[in-house]
This record gives C-alpha cells, structure tokens and sequence, in this order.
C-alpha cells in the first residue's frame, strides 16, 4: 500500500524537524562548553519577555489577580504605589543599582555580541545629551549601554550617571513600568529632561533616540535612513541647559531583525502613519529568531553591533535661544554625527560608498 508507505514517512520526516530543536537542546544542557551561549539566550528571552509580551501581559494581569485568585487584596495596594509614583519616570524614575549592574546583561552583551565604542573622553563635570541613532526596532544598542553596565558604560565614562528617554506610554502599563523605573529609564518629555539636566547639575547621561518611532519604521537591515531634519528640540534643550551633545551611531541595529516591507508612499506605510499619528507610535511587524535557531520568532538574530560614542560638541548655556542658534548647533551636529559614520563605517564592513541619508 505505497499510500500508506508515503503518509508515515511523511510523518517520520515532520516529527523529526519537530524534535530536532528539543534534541539540540538537550545536547546543549549536556555540554558545558555551550553553557554561555544557552545563558546567552536566556538573558534575550529575558528581555524580550519583558520589554515586548510584559506589555500585553500587564493589560489583563491585574484584573485576574483582583478577580480571580487570593491576592486580590494586593491590586488595590498596587493602584496606590501607582498613582503615587506616576510622575517618578519624569524625575528621574528609581533606578535599582543591583538590576542594573547584574550579571544578566553581560550575556545579554556577549549574545551578538554588543560593544561600546569611546573615541573621546566625556568629564563628569558637565552634562550630556547622547543622541542615539539609529533607531532600530527597540533601540536594543542604546538601552542596553546606557540603562545597564552590560558593555561598560560606568567604565568608560566614570562619574556619569547614564540614562534613556522613552515612550511616555510605556509607563502606563502596571507591573511592566516598574521594570522600566529599576533600571532608570525616563519619559520622554521637556519635564523630565529639564529636570535630570537640572539635578544634580552635572554629571547626568541623557540618551535620546533621535529619530523616533517614525524611524522605527525604516528599521531594515543595510538602511541607513534617519530622520534628523526636522528633529531641532534636543538643540535647543542642549542651549537651554549648556549641555554639550555626544553623537552615538549603532552600526548593526538595524540587521537585529526583519521588518515586512514598507517602503515610504505604499499603502501599509501610509497606514503604519496613520497609526503612528493617533497612538504615537506603531510597532513594526517584526521578524526575528526563535529559541530554538527556527527563522522566525521575537528573538533577535545574532549579529554584532558595535556603538560608537563620538567626541562631545561643546555648548555655550543660553537661557532663551533663537532659532538661529538652535539651528546653526543642529546643523553642527548633522556634520559631527556624518563625520562619524564616515570614519568609523569602513570598521564594520559598510561599503565606501555607503553614506548616511538625513531627512
């Protein structure tokens, strides 16, 4: 009965590709010399899991506990640390040195592997805003540098206390937006930058990703598209305060994952647009890896980015500046951060005719 015959080895040959991942893995756990890798792993999953499913997760987490089991008694105590703490992540949030410097972010480094590049000292006697480019789909480079020690960042740059700005939005969400405080990242807003530029007065890292979540939407890999021209009020913040302004360009974000294809004026981009337009921000329809190395998933590929930290542009304090002032530092940083990639590209297999495209 040949028919037979083809339908069980058609099932053989699937329920081996279904078993080779947990096979692999178990060949993995009996060798010690994967080890790191497999911690490695773990250290991504750990991420993602709270940076991506933690935000759905906390949408329906706190009705169940309510409802639905013993501990109901908790969620009306969380409500109250909850609107206590609300403005916290536009004060500097409460960052947990302990989370910060732990261990789990140096696999999480030695996964792609992630380094950060110091081409200038930066004193701790003045204050800093680190303009992040590009964007990616999470701003993986620049999180995990300036919101842990994974890549050494307290090292490189002793006596500055580092940070990020994010999505107001992303303090929203219970549970979740505790995470985000423990490790120090702010909201992104002219309250909360005002006020760690303000306290203590010098010594502060404030990282901003430039280009926003429309960039993310360019987030393919070999782009090198950032949106910069219209961005002038980290310049004028920078004037504001005297704070000097540091470039810092990721090369390899943009290739941690897929994106489906959205080139700018189709009908999906328009739509992501519009989405971006009412809620702020839309998340790319991602591709990544899974656990087991299958080529889809929330895990990002495994491939080295290398953050370079430029030389710091030196900003005279204004306390009103004019347009003309904020433009001409915009304009100077455009050219520090060109002159940036362009030095350094040849070092990460950029071709030399590759050159950045500001818009």
């Amino acid at each position: 009965m040949p028919s037979l015959s083809i339908c069980f080895s058609g099932m053989l040959s699937l329920s081996e590709q279904l078993l080779s991942p947990l096979k692999g893995l178990l060949c993995a756990v009996s060798d010690p010399a994967s080890w790191p890798r497999r911690l490695q792993t773990l250290a991504v999953m750990h991420f993602v899991f709270f940076w991506v499913l933690m935000l759905i997760i906390s949408t329906w987490l706190p009705s169940y506990i309510f409802f639905f089991t013993p501990l109901w008694w908790t969620m009306p105590l969380y409500l109250v640390w909850y609107f206590y703490s609300f403005k916290d992540p536009a004060r500097g949030s409460r960052p947990w040195s302990w989370y910060k410097n732990h261990k789990v972010w140096k696999y999480f480094a030695d996964y792609f592997p992630m380094k950060l590049v110091k081409t200038a000292d930066l004193p701790p006697n003045k204050n800093y805003i680190i303009c992040c480019h590009p964007h990616g789909i999470m701003s993986i480079g620049s999180t995990i540098h300036l919101l842990t020690n994974g890549t050494g960042f307290s090292e490189k740059f002793p006596g500055l206390t580092s940070t990020i700005m994010t999505l107001n939005g992303q303090f929203y969400f219970p549970f979740r937006r505790e995470v985000g405080m423990w490790l120090g990242g702010v909201n992104s807003s002219a309250e909360s930058l005002q006020y760690l530029l303000k306290n203590p007065g010098k010594g502060r890292a404030v990282g901003i990703v430039i280009g926003g979540a429309t960039e993310a939407l360019d987030a393919h890999p070999g782009n090198f598209d950032l949106n910069l021209l219209s961005r002038r009020g980290f310049c004028k913040y920078a004037l504001k305060h005297g704070a000097d302004l540091v470039p810092m360009y990721s090369f390899g974000e943009n290739d941690l994952y897929d994106q489906v294809d959205n080139p700018r004026g189709s009908h999906f981009r328009n739509f992501q647009q519009t989405v971006k337009s009412l809620f702020n921000f839309c998340p790319p329809l991602l591709k990544g890896r899974s656990v087991f190395n299958w080529n889809f998933g929330l895990l990002p590929y495994r491939k080295p980015v290398n953050s370079v930290v430029g030389k710091p542009i030196h900003v005279d304090r204004v306390a009103d500046p004019s347009p003309d002032q904020i433009d001409a530092l915009h304009s100077a940083y455009c050219e520090a951060l060109v002159d940036l990639f362009e030095e350094h590209k040849s070092h990460y297999g950029i071709p030399p005719h590759v050159h950045l495209n500001l818009y």
